[in-house]
């Protein structure tokens, strides 16, 4: 693991740098498939992140390096309910390295974390869909090398307007 990097629980100071990662990762995500498929606005992401974490429904983890204080990544959590799943379960809607960072632990910093949080809560799973694939397949890659497995197909969803 790597020594300069901390983990920690994202502070109200932090959620404007959370937004522009969000834009980051979405924005890695349409190039990578040639299709604009979010509709991403900074500052309404901001509002939503502030307004979900500080009412308790969603827990996001920064990755700093800490000679810089940079942020570098981060993760996010909420809670899940399922009859399959036997009752609470966690997902992960997003997971978010920056480039530079990728392959010096801050993925799996930022998983373990998670998986702490996820015993914190008392919940025995977290589910978690990558981007889509073949363009992501590094990202399945991670995962399963962090103990994930597949369970199902694609996933998939309807606007409701």
């Amino acid at each position: 693991m790597n020594s300069n990097i901390e983990i920690s629980e994202i502070k109200p100071t932090e959620y404007h740098e959370l937004s522009i990662m969000v834009g980051e990762l979405l924005d890695e995500i349409m190039k990578k498939i040639n299709h604009k498929v979010f509709n991403f606005n900074r500052k309404e992401t901001e509002l939503r992140a502030k307004d979900l974490i500080s009412n308790g429904k969603y827990w996001v983890y920064m990755a700093r390096d800490i000679n810089t204080n940079q942020r570098i990544g981060f993760v996010s959590l909420y809670e899940s309910y399922a009859l399959y799943s036997e009752g609470a379960y966690g997902t992960m809607p997003e997971l978010y390295v920056r480039p530079q960072w990728r392959s010096k632990s801050a993925g799996q910093q930022l998983l373990k974390r998670a998986g702490e949080f996820a015993k914190e809560k008392g919940w025995h799973r977290i589910e978690v869909t990558t981007p889509p694939l073949p363009e992501f397949e590094k990202t399945l890659q991670f995962y399963e090398s962090n103990k994930f497995v597949i369970t199902g197909g694609r996933k998939l969803k309807i606007d409701i307007l």
